[in-house]
Order: structure tokens, then sequence, then C-alpha cells
């Protein structure tokens, strides 16, 4: 196994290219590929760094994530938190990365939104807060089911990385006009950073939400497969 610090190292470049390719697709591309090409585009972030990092930290690029595999007791509790910092880090660089991107183009403001997650009138669609945090709660604690079973033990070998990414990929085609989906607390925090101001004031239902479904799928999926052997 590989070290704390270089597993650390991973979700950092891991989660710093699930936002510059999904959150990047959106605020530099997503007038030419619309909501299907961001979606995809998140999805194919997933897919390519599990190949890439899941054989050194297992690919989490989410605190949500991480926190839903601790309470499954797939993942050691006590390497939560250093996970968890090195998502946000890698999230926020990201961010930066587009922002000097995007800043480059005349008449970009960050007004526009820069991706960031949000309900009523900063939902694409003018979602609630209800409809949003059930929203996130429902797509994270699917997410995390499809990750746990297509982890397990017993599910084909070498597929999950395909089956996690077009999870996340219909997650985002489900969610997008709800609360901008974020089903990933880094990946929300990375662009509120930047926004500030609404995106900030609403960034802890883009923690709340997704830990909720998270901790969900950790408790409920080991409960059907308490039978394995």
């Amino acid at each position: 196994m590989y070290s704390l610090k270089i597993r650390c190292v991973a979700e950092t470049f891991g989660t710093f290219w699930l936002v510059l390719g999904g959150c990047g697709s959106a605020v530099l591309a997503g007038s030419f590929i619309g909501y299907a090409g961001v979606a995809l585009a998140f999805g194919l972030t997933v897919l390519t760094m599990a190949y890439a990092i899941g054989h050194i930290s297992g690919c989490h690029l989410n605190p949500a994530v991480t926190i839903g595999l601790s309470v499954g007791k797939r993942f050691p509790l006590k390497e939560a938190i250093p996970y968890i910092i090195a998502q946000v880090i890698g999230g926020i660089i990201a961010a930066a990365v587009i922002y000097v991107i995007a800043s480059g183009q005349t008449g970009f403001s960050l007004a526009d939104g820069f991706a960031a997650n949000g309900v009523g009138e900063h939902s694409p669609a003018k979602y609630s807060l209800l409809a949003g945090m059930v929203c996130e709660i429902v797509m994270t604690f699917a997410f995390l089911m499809i990750i746990m079973g297509s982890t397990h033990s017993k599910a084909p070998v070498g597929f999950a990385p395909i089956a996690i990414g077009l999870g996340l990929t219909l997650i985002h085609l489900i969610s997008i006009p709800v609360t901008n989906t974020s089903v990933n607390p880094a990946r929300a925090t990375s662009q509120a950073i930047f926004v500030q101001g609404w995106a900030l004031e609403q960034l802890w239902i883009f923690w709340v939400g997704p830990i909720i479904g998270a901790v969900l799928a950790g408790i409920i999926y080991p409960l059907l497969c308490k039978n394995d052997k």
C-alpha cells in the first residue's frame, strides 16, 4: 500500500482533474456543449482518474465518498480528514486555473455563476431549498451505492470505473437544472470561494446534503451484503 502522503497527493491531483474537467467544461464550453456535455465531462473525469489513480488512493475525489466509504467500513476513518483536505485543495487549485483561463475572455464575470452550486434564484431552473437538499441527498446516496456495489469483491473486475463514471454522468443529467449538481463538497467549495457572496452563504447545503446521502449509503449497502461470504 502507498503511504498516506502519496495517496493524498493522488487525491489532490484527481480532484483537480475532476473540477478542471467538469466545472471547466461548464464555464469555458457550457454554451457550446450544453448540460449533456457538462454531465459527460464530469463522468469522464471520474472514469479517467479511476484508471489513473484508483490503484494508488482509491480515487475518492470527493469528501462525501470518503465519508460514505468510512461509514461502510471500506476506508479507515482515521484517514478521512487528510483525504478531505487534499480533495478540497485540489478543487481550489483547479478553480484557480479555470478562473485564470476564463478571465482572459472579454466580458467574463463571476456574476455569471462560475459553475457554482445554488438553490432558489441561484438554481439553474429556480428550484427551492427543499428540492435542492432532497436532490443532493438522493443523488449522493445513489452515487455511493454505485461505488460500493461496483467495487465489491463479487462485482466484475475492472469495470468499476465505467459504472462509476456513467453513474456520475446520469446524476448530472438529472440534477444540473436543480442545483447545478454538487454531490461533492470539494467541487462545491472550490467554485464558491471564487464567487463569494450567495455561493458561500449556500455552501452548507452542498456539504450537508451529500454527506447525509453518503452516510445513508454507507449504512444501507453493507446491510444488503451482510450474508456475503
